[in-house]
């Protein structure tokens, strides 16, 4: 019986080895665990546009959303590893739902995957309501300790890199806000601008036109260095909180054993991708930075991001919605 089953996985191998020398033979299939239309979304749709225009296949994307992008990831992490079913992933998945999920994971987001590419980064900015008396980092810092557990940060959901960039910089500034979670991100917005609630650490993209229109004061960008397309706002980091870093990365992976031959591939029509004219504006016009870089380099990055968040995780006692 154990020769036999040997035997089988040694045909598996070598017909999955076969396979990979003439892929892609047909469209590929790409689960995208993240609402239509939202950064992530965004992000992989421009990457796999360019790949498909030297590919010489189309991709076909499927938005899987639900219970912090881990409904999407366990379909895509059942699928056979033969490169025609990818996942559209965000940095989100490996550093906090890995840990808000971990008792109902199948498969685990950090070591059932095979990296290819990581698209883009993509900050947050931190607003405020213009009633909230704060116009700097250190203001709201010192705002905060004043009043402590009376200021409110909303995010788009529990587990969220919103919701988590506002736990990140409650345990590095050593301040209480009350977190407030809502649906979606336009409904936090909502809100906010209202004056409903206090703090924001949201998409540049969705915060911007209220930023521009005075509804909301901007104070400080989440990632290393200053966004372009708000280059008077100082990081975070260079505000009085040195190291802090929040957002995130977007990229792709494979399902675990996928061939490498595979995987080189999808990682060579992902580099010409990112350096594409069309996706290096596109990505400027939106506050992202094009990023790039090999397997190994995005499986370095998914390790970072699992030390860097999962003990923010576990001190801010979230729990799944």
């Amino acid at each position: 019986m154990k020769a036999i089953q040997i035997a089988v996985a040694l045909l598996a191998g070598l017909s999955l080895t076969a396979a990979a020398q003439d892929y892609p033979t047909k469209p590929i299939r790409v689960i995208t665990p993240y609402g239509a239309g939202g950064a992530a979304d965004i992000i992989v749709r421009s990457g796999l546009h360019e790949m498909s225009k030297t590919l010489g296949q189309s991709f076909v994307v499927e938005n899987r959303t639900g219970a912090g992008a881990t409904i999407g990831f366990e379909a895509f992490a059942s699928s056979p590893p033969d490169g025609y079913t990818l996942l559209g992933t965000a940095s989100s998945l490996h550093g906090i739902a890995a840990v808000l999920y971990a008792k109902t994971l199948r498969y685990d987001p950090n070591k059932d995957v095979e990296p290819i590419i990581v698209f883009a980064n993509a900050s947050n900015v931190l607003v405020v309501n213009p009633s909230v008396n704060a116009k700097s980092v250190k203001e709201l810092i010192e705002l905060a300790k004043s009043q402590p557990g009376k200021l409110t940060f909303v995010s788009a959901g529990v587990g969220t890199s919103v919701h988590m960039g506002g736990e990140l910089f409650k345990n590095m500034a050593g301040v209480d806000m009350t977190h407030v979670p809502y649906k979606s991100s336009v409904a936090a917005l909502v809100d906010l601008v209202a004056g409903r609630v206090d703090v924001m650490f949201d998409n540049i993209p969705s915060a911007l036109s209220h930023i521009r229109s005075g509804k909301l004061r901007a104070i400080a960008t989440t990632g290393v260095t200053r966004s372009a397309v708000l280059p008077e706002l100082p990081t975070i980091a260079e505000s009085g909180l040195p190291g802090y870093q929040a957002g995130v990365w977007i990229g792709l992976l494979a399902p675990k054993g996928t061939p490498r031959s595979i995987i080189a591939k999808l990682n060579a029509e992902g580099q010409k991708a990112v350096r594409a004219p069309d996706f290096v504006k596109r990505m400027s016009d939106l506050g992202n930075e094009v990023v790039g870089g090999t397997p190994e380099q995005m499986a370095e990055m998914i390790a970072s991001e699992a030390k860097r968040m999962h003990p923010i995780v576990r001190a801010s006692g979230a729990k799944p919605e």
